[in-house]
């Protein structure tokens, strides 16, 4: 797996402990999966302005958002389950703002490592085809979050 991240904001600090937790959700919601090649990632951490205009432009939704994600690989392409190649398998970017997780992360009486590994796990998810448009997409993705959350030491808590 390669992740590409990339700390755009400068708002809250973001250590290296941080930003290797993120590291260890990304793998964990990739264990079990397998790609034809290596499968990349970029993680872009911004500020709530940065993330008020992607969500403007891309949802039309004024404000910002704690997490989006931006697959590359679209419904109907090529299985990236399928063995192949071996290049690499450009999975998505996610997006998260970080003033944004700090705040949620005091709303619900968590810490920051476990609002940032959440919204990192959300937006993998949704990466690799998870949804929560149905109940049903909704049930089966807080379950997959749960499990990936409990691989990387980080347990049960009110989801965001």
């Amino acid at each position: 797996m390669q992740l590409l991240i990339s700390n755009d904001q400068s708002r809250v600090e973001v250590g290296d402990e941080l930003l290797s937790l993120m590291e260890k959700v990304v793998a964990e919601a990739l264990k079990g999966r397998e790609f034809p090649g290596e499968p990349e990632v970029s993680l872009v951490l911004v500020d709530d302005e940065r993330m008020a205009e992607l969500n403007r432009r891309y949802r039309g939704v004024d404000g910002p958002t704690d997490v989006l994600s931006f697959p590359m690989l679209e419904e109907g392409e090529d299985d990236p389950d399928a063995p192949g190649s071996g290049e690499e398998v450009l999975l998505g970017d996610i997006v998260i703002s970080v003033p944004r997780a700090l705040a949620q992360a005091e709303m619900y009486g968590h810490s920051l490592e476990r609002e940032l590994a959440f919204l990192t796990v959300h937006g993998m998810l949704h990466l690799l085809g998870y949804d929560h448009r149905t109940p049903e997409e909704e049930a089966e993705m807080r379950r997959r979050q749960r499990e990936v959350l409990a691989g990387v030491g980080i347990g049960e808590e009110q989801d965001a």
